[in-house]
């Protein structure tokens, strides 16, 4: 789904102030998922929340119909990486992880932001992986600012897990093969932005800018495979994982978190 390519789209300072109004909905429509996300809801009933959310604010779902997807949001479950179909056939049970996906464009603009949820009394191994992606998360989002260059932050995210890796005793497994990546007047632009690699590489990154940082660690090997759906992804060995995202801006003050909640 993403590309890479020479160019990256530069916005002024009016243009990330649209896209913090896309992002605030998007943060809205995830808060409203998240207090729903009980044992018993489906995740089609999740995704018709999340789309209610979006169009009663004036605006589109990112997701719903783009390359023909179904979804207002990406819904996965345990051992589902990313781009989870929601269904009413999948209900939530006691002690899943749920990673939901979120994307709107409200006035021509994108925001884009996933977390992790835990449904429930979930383990504590389960609890340890949400909480190291969303700090390899917040890692990655501080390295996003002028004059860095693009792996700076793949670099952040992934120390950032390899050492909660070594606090937590858990060889967390740190998917490359999908990743972060530009965004503004579309939902996937360039630069593609690994989780992992050496820094100092790919672009200087320029005020005007901004990026979807979305780490996804695994409690076992970052292998992955995609299901006959032709969306899904999921752990070849069936081990669970977290995903977790914001869209961020670069501006003269620094990173903006344009998706988190005022």
């Amino acid at each position: 789904m993403l590309r890479r390519g020479k160019g990256i789209e530069l916005k002024s300072s009016g243009e990330i102030e649209a896209m913090r109004a896309s992002g605030l909905l998007v943060a809205r429509a995830l808060s409203a998922v998240t207090e729903r996300a009980k044992p018993g809801v489906s995740t089609a009933e999740l995704d018709s929340l999340a789309e209610s959310v979006i169009r009663d604010a004036g605006a589109i779902p990112s997701f719903k119909g783009y390359h023909g997807f179904p979804g207002s949001i990406c819904a996965s479950i345990n051992e589902k990486i990313v781009h989870g179909i929601p269904s009413e056939a999948e209900v939530l049970e006691d002690g899943d992880l749920i990673s939901v996906d979120c994307g709107a464009i409200l006035d021509g603009w994108h925001g884009d932001s996933a977390v992790t949820i835990l449904v429930g009394s979930v383990g504590d191994r389960d609890r340890a992986l949400s909480a190291a992606t969303e700090r390899a998360m917040w890692a990655g989002i501080n390295q996003v600012a002028e004059g860095n260059r693009l792996t700076d932050i793949s670099h952040a995210v992934e120390s950032a897990a390899r050492a909660a890796a070594s606090s937590d005793g858990i060889d967390y497994g740190i998917i490359a093969e999908y990743g972060g990546h530009g965004i503004g007047t579309r939902m996937h632009m360039e630069p593609f932005l690994p989780n992992l690699g050496k820094p100092g590489k790919g672009p200087k990154l320029r005020t005007g800018m901004a990026l979807a940082v979305e780490p996804m660690l695994t409690l076992g090997p970052p292998d992955t495979e995609e299901m006959d759906d032709e969306w899904t992804v999921v752990t070849v060995d069936g081990s669970r994982a977290a995903h977790w995202e914001h869209t961020v801006a670069i501006t003269e003050d620094g990173p903006w978190v344009l998706t988190a909640a005022d």
